[in-house]
């Protein structure tokens, strides 16, 4: 008897087949679980086989603006990131320098400008003290009347470690009780989502929302932590919830992961003024899957990131950055436990830091300042306390650059003093890096290299100066020369403390020549560059990025970590001698009570599908999500359907007896083409095709029968026991 046959005696409706009927949910994720990225670009290509477009074209014209729009929306997606990330980050940096200067004072002319803003209006600011105007007072000055002396000097360290204390306090209570995703830099956990990893929120709306406003509280606390890292982490919640308006997008893991890297992209251009810095941040460090197109859509977002920001213009100089630089020289070849209890950690950190910090000009002021004093080239204009030689002398004809001259009492103390800075940044920072606070490294990093660069220019000019005629120096520096750039070798400093603790290279030195402005220094900075790189990777291969995904337990598979050891995929695949065998299903062999009664017992991502227990022949995949969504729907929507009701994958379903319930056809659920090695393929080529194709489980097979599984998970927990690392430290699929 036929199927349709059996059909109409029972009078039961038509067997509902889910590949053509599709089922909502079948086909998404849950969370903590890696995406299957060879499904998703399937689901892509379906969504448009070649031609269609053209094909629908030629039938209405409608058909055509909706090809058209369809081929267009990713590059109206990318001007909406760049304009709403630019604009955020317009509105982040105005809002830290003011709260940040509010920590010492307010301007009588209206308390929304900061102190720079503030004297700019002013008729009696003298060049020598630029930074002091009536309008702008000190909190001694409004509370007791006094702007020097002892209590004037005790009333503004309360005050400045009392506003620091508030700051802080306000940023970790809305972290924890509004989005605890807000914390961090968030750059580990985008590496990780791009892979394919989901994290359900942690690109959300309220994560953007209050990671906006507590990163601004944060930085202006005075903590040892910057605003750019957690802004690239700003621009993928943009662009994430923006992918809501697109359907391809949003119904779309892998296209959703595109969007995102262009997003990281963005984050760096407008956190540095370096779109192109941006990009190949984004194809260097945090991205999985780059294919061209992402290249010239990243570009694009962070070109319109990057003017957005200038239109705004947060620091009133036409610039993006707070310590844009620009040298007129050349160079030369010289050259706890507290962590369970976050509030009351951020609020011990901030208080130790404002205490300490006060006291010490170049800890006191913001970190991107203290950049920007730092990379300074001293010239006539400049009434910096590093600038403050012993005696004059005249520039060189044409030019505003000072010969090298003997430093005085001023830049010794200043040297003393950034001597403390170093020590103080250094300490801090390692702390500060991991509470419960929006906090990056970029800028702590930074500022660390810059202090010991400086350090080390004037040092090295000093003894230009006064050896001049040493072999060192002899043929390139005669006396009265600019031989020396102290801010040169800040700036050196700077790129090579932050190679170190990040590992990135060719998009580091193409961000601080962007910085710059000045194709000089490349060769300097690469050479810096990958110098800290080698040095770093001796003491341990991995970035502090790649530390924190290893520490978090994200099952991320590092395309740059090399796979070396010659075991085969037996010695990795589950079941294992000894264990049960591996749980499958078959083709028409099971009902609706067996399925649910296995699913029950297991945790298994997803299960095979076999011909039969006996045969073991493999047919294909089925996700766990799908078949319990695919089940429920059948019992909601497909009337006969109960426990006993045999469940069929295979493409015809044989004929059944007229007392028999309904079937359930669920082939449209199946994965009919699952990737497969066999037992003796070596695990380097596995290693390389879970990376090269995104894989979440391969299968593992001998002459077409089914041995085993390896996931995602069994690979990277078989790489840490090699590494000598606790393999339970692998806590997601």
């Amino acid at each position: 008897m036929e199927n349709s046959e059996w059909e109409g005696l029972n009078g039961l409706p038509k067997l509902m087949d889910l590949l053509e009927e599709p089922v909502p949910g079948v086909g998404t994720y849950e969370d903590f679980n890696t995406i299957d990225w060879v499904r998703e670009k399937s689901k892509d290509r379906d969504r448009h086989p070649r031609g269609k477009i053209a094909t629908k074209s030629k039938e209405s014209t409608w058909a055509l603006v909706k090809g058209i729009s369809d081929a267009f929306s990713g590059w109206l997606l990318m001007l909406l990131i760049g304009l709403m990330s630019g604009a955020l980050a317009g509105g982040i940096d105005i809002s830290a320098h003011w709260m940040t200067d509010l920590k010492e004072g307010v301007c009588l002319n209206g308390f929304w400008f900061n102190h720079e803003h503030c004297c700019w209006s002013s008729n009696e600011t003298t060049f020598q003290e630029r930074d002091k105007c009536p309008q702008w007072k000190s909190w001694a000055e409004l509370i007791i009347g006094q702007s020097e002396g002892p209590f004037a000097y005790i009333m503004n360290y309360l005050l400045y470690v009392s506003w620091a204390l508030l700051f802080a306090f306000l940023a970790v209570s809305l972290v924890r009780a509004f989005a605890p995703y807000a914390c961090g830099s968030g750059i580990p956990e985008i590496k990780t989502i791009l892979s394919g990893f989901i994290i359900r929120g942690y690109l959300g709306k309220w994560t953007l929302i209050i990671k906006t406003i507590t990163l601004v509280l944060a930085v202006s606390s005075g903590l040892s932590l910057g605003k750019e890292g957690p802004l690239v982490h700003v621009a993928c919640c943009c662009g994430n919830i923006l992918c809501h308006l697109f359907t391809k997008y949003r119904k779309n893991e892998a296209k959703r992961r595109e969007v995102l890297s262009a997003a990281a992209a963005v984050g760096v251009s407008v956190a540095f003024g370096a779109p192109i810095g941006g990009v190949l941040f984004s194809l260097e460090e945090v991205s999985y899957y780059f294919p061209l197109k992402t290249l010239w859509r990243s570009f694009f977002a962070a070109l319109v990131a990057a003017f957005t920001l200038r239109s705004i213009n947060p620091f009133g100089n036409s610039r993006l950055v707070l310590f844009y630089v620009e040298f007129h020289t050349p160079w030369h070849l010289l050259d706890t436990r507290l962590g369970h209890y976050p509030v009351l950690e951020v609020l011990v950190v901030t208080a130790a830091t404002a205490v300490l910090a006060f006291p010490n000009g170049y800890t006191r002021m913001s970190t991107s300042e203290l950049i920007s004093e730092l990379f300074n080239d001293c010239g006539l204009l400049d009434a910096s306390q590093l600038c403050t030689y012993a005696n004059g002398s005249e520039p060189k004809s044409g030019g505003n650059a000072l010969p090298d001259r003997p430093a005085g009492a001023e830049v010794y103390s200043a040297m003393w003093q950034l001597a403390l800075a170093l020590l103080f940044k250094v300490l801090v920072t390692v702390v500060t890096f991991g509470m419960k606070v929006p906090s990056g490294l970029f800028i702590p990093s930074m500022a660390v290299g810059a202090i010991a660069g400086r350090l080390l220019g004037v040092a090295v000019e000093q003894l230009a100066y006064y050896h001049h005629d040493w072999v060192i120096f002899r043929g390139w520096c005669s006396p009265g020369a600019d031989c020396i750039t102290p801010g040169l070798y800040a700036m050196v400093g700077a790129a090579a403390c932050l190679g170190g603790v990040t590992r990135m290279t060719v998009s580091l030195v193409v961000i601080m020549f962007e910085l710059t402005g000045g194709l000089e220094y490349i060769v300097p900075l690469m050479a810096a560059t990958m110098t800290s790189k080698w040095v770093a990777d001796a003491m341990g291969r991995e970035g502090i990025y790649e530390a924190h995904i290893r520490l978090n337990g994200y099952p991320f598979l590092e395309p740059k970590e090399e796979f070396s050891h010659k075991t085969l995929a037996m010695d990795v695949m589950r079941p294992r001698r000894g264990d049960p065998p591996l749980s499958v299903l078959t083709r028409d062999g099971m009902t609706v009570e067996d399925v649910e009664g296995l699913i029950a017992d297991t945790t298994y991502s997803g299960f095979p599908v076999v011909v039969s227990h006996e045969s073991q022949r493999l047919m294909g995949f089925v996700l766990r999500r799908d078949l319990i969504i695919s089940i429920e729907n059948a019992r909601k929507r497909q009337d006969g359907v109960v426990s006993s009701s045999r469940i069929f994958f295979a493409e015809y379903t044989p004929p059944q007896p007229a007392s028999s319930p309904a079937p359930l056809k669920l082939r449209g659920i199946m994965d009919l083409s699952p990737f497969t090695v066999t037992d003796h393929t070596a695990m380097d080529i596995v290693v390389d095709i879970f990376r090269k194709l995104g894989l979440r489980q391969c299968l593992v097979t001998h002459n077409g029968r089914l041995l085993g599984i390896i996931t995602k998970k069994d690979i990277l927990k078989h790489m840490a026991q090699i590494a000598n690392r606790d393999p339970d430290s692998i806590l997601f699929n």
